[in-house]
């Protein structure tokens, strides 16, 4: 925290909850666009062509909400968190140590997708609490395009 009022109308207390909740997701975000950056560069067999676009894709909506997660930690006045030590402490999603074959990586990236919309759920008492609406509607549009991308995922699967 700095020297400097935070006057928007959001008391200090539930501000760091949020930024809290916040920074949880950005973690998960950001494990999950490691993740899926991963799988982008060691996918095999024949889906090669279709899942290495898709990873792409995917990877790079995840790392433009990175950037929009953290900005709104800042804008209520709190440090984002930006290392790997710091994110890894902080997510619910699991890092890989192996590589998986192309259906286990759909497999994991549907549960990783699934995670964060439920990190992200998990924030709205204190953002609603708060009246918060710049942080419900990041929230709405984090999870619309997460539940959205495991859906896609899925239909990969059956």
């Amino acid at each position: 925290m700095s020297d400097v009022t935070i006057d928007i109308g959001i008391d200090e207390p539930q501000r760091l909850a949020i930024a809290e909740g916040l920074s949880r997701l950005l973690a998960d975000t950001y494990t999950l666009y490691l993740k899926t950056h991963n799988y982008h560069w060691n996918v095999t067999g024949p889906m090669f062509q279709t899942l290495h676009l898709m990873f792409e894709a995917q990877y790079n909506e995840l790392a433009l909400a990175v950037d929009l997660i953290a900005e709104r930690i800042r804008a209520l006045g709190v440090r984002a968190p930006g290392s790997y030590g710091e994110f890894a402490a902080m997510s619910s999603i699991d890092e890989d140590t192996d590589v998986p074959g192309a259906e286990d990586m759909i497999r994991r990236l549907v549960k990783g997708q699934e995670t964060v919309v439920r990190t992200a759920r998990s924030i709205f008492g204190v953002v609603d609490e708060a009246h918060d609406e710049p942080t419900a509607d990041l929230l709405t549009q984090r999870m619309q395009i997460h539940e959205k991308t495991a859906w896609m995922l899925r239909s990969l699967l059956a």
